[in-house]
């Protein structure tokens, strides 16, 4: 194949070395320029027509075999590369093949309600991806990003996603992670400030002095520290009340504490659907429109399954990126259905209206990123803050290569 593409490059450049064919032509040109100086001094009558125009003798057999010469040489190459092509993907399969028999069994854990993971479940794609190969997924879904890297640097899991900011909690305590993707848009609905329905709290100025329930090392955590540095509190300034969301919705319920931090999912469960109180506002209003920088969803690995199984997580993230694409495709279809109906008022309808355009703006790119900059610089401003709070033990540097995977974006569609 490549003697076939190389034979007709040289065909080609012969075309042009030679010269006797060159000097032909030279002196062709020369007498066809003589031939057009004098017909342009005669009559329109007797100027001959454009068909009776000649060429230099050889002009067409030389045009032909340069043509000719260039579609075998362009063909030979694209087929050489369509050969190359299906080897490496060959042996891609098959080294995800020996990646998947050495693994045998890879356990996702998830935030509960989390869009992408439970799409992702449903849909089956790692079971999919992975059918035939000998490796076994197994599920885990947690009630917070917090727990899940503690259970991930254990080993218990090998993948999952979640707020950053529990990763920064981990890093301090030493815990074993990689982080290895973002998420390209944050969901900014996913942290709210409840306070009961009764409550004289109408701000956040209102919340210094109160008992403020949040689960520690999560978003909401992160989400309360800049509320109050905001509205001009001190950390100190409040009681803070560290507890699990299932532990502190029964003293929010029972007016044992004055607001509650709490970390919505991207898909409410039935539960959250129901919880009491009104919200002080969503994370836009509070904290401005930059806010979702500060918030991004990250997604995390053992340090194992990078460094030994590349293969299984470049097929990974491809798949996570699939759910996202689909999550945004189930999320726009729900926003149309609400468009039609004629209850809702015009200012709601222009708000649905506008979301529906971003959601089909971003159907079209990518869900799940690299790691970039401007993220690791943000999380490494949130990490500044909670130890100058002294909410965590000692500064970490959120770039480390140990836990921040900087990496080219080598997964597809």
């Amino acid at each position: 194949m490549v003697a076939c593409g190389l034979g007709a490059i040289q065909l080609t450049l012969g075309a042009f070395d030679s010269k006797a064919s060159a000097t032909s032509l030279a002196t062709s040109l020369s007498a066809s320029g003589s031939a057009t100086q004098s017909t342009a001094s005669l009559s329109p009558e007797r100027r001959p027509s454009p068909q009776q125009l000649s060429y230099p003798p050889g002009t067409t057999n030389w045009l032909l075999h340069y043509l000719l010469a260039l579609g075998i040489g362009l063909g030979c190459l694209v087929a050489w590369n369509g050969l190359v092509t299906r080897r490496n993907d060959r042996r891609s399969g098959a080294s995800l093949a020996k990646e998947a028999a050495k693994l045998k069994k890879l356990t996702i854990g998830y935030p509960e309600g989390m869009r992408i993971f439970e799409e992702l479940r449903r849909q089956q794609l790692l079971e999919d991806r992975f059918q035939g190969l000998g490796l076994q997924i197994d599920w885990r879904s947690y009630p917070s990003a917090s727990s899940l890297l503690d259970d991930l640097s254990q080993g218990w899991i090998d993948f999952c996603g979640g707020g950053a900011t529990a990763s920064i909690f981990s890093q301090a305590a030493h815990h074993l992670f990689v982080r290895v993707a973002r998420e390209k848009y944050p969901d900014l609905d996913a942290d709210l400030i409840l306070v009961p329905d009764n409550s004289s709290i109408h701000q956040l100025q209102d919340l210094r002095g109160k008992r403020i329930a949040f689960d520690e090392g999560s978003s909401a955590h992160y989400v309360l520290v800049r509320c109050l540095e905001a509205a001009g509190i001190d950390y100190n300034d409040i009681e803070p009340v560290m507890l699990a969301q299932q532990d502190a919705l029964s003293l929010f319920k029972e007016g044992l504490v004055d607001a509650w931090v709490v970390w919505m999912p991207y898909a409410p469960t039935e539960a959250r659907r129901h919880y009491p109180g009104r919200s002080l506002g969503s994370l836009e209003s509070l904290l401005g429109s930059d806010v979702g920088r500060e918030v991004p969803t990250l997604y995390y690995a053992i340090p194992e399954l990078i460094r030994d199984y590349p293969r299984i997580t470049k097929a990974l993230l491809e798949e996570v990126n699939e759910a996202g694409v689909l999550s945004l495709e189930n999320r726009l279809a729900e926003l149309k259905d609400l468009l039609g109906l004629e209850a809702d008022s015009q200012p709601a309808q222009l708000a649905l209206k506008t979301s529906i355009e971003q959601l089909e703006a971003r159907i079209q790119e990518r869900t799940l990123v690299p790691l970039d900059d401007n993220t690791l610089h943000h999380l490494q401003e949130q990490a500044n803050r909670f130890y100058r709070l002294r909410l965590i033990s000692e500064r970490v540097n959120v770039a480390d290569v140990t836990h921040s995977l900087r990496m080219r974006q080598n997964w597809s569609y």
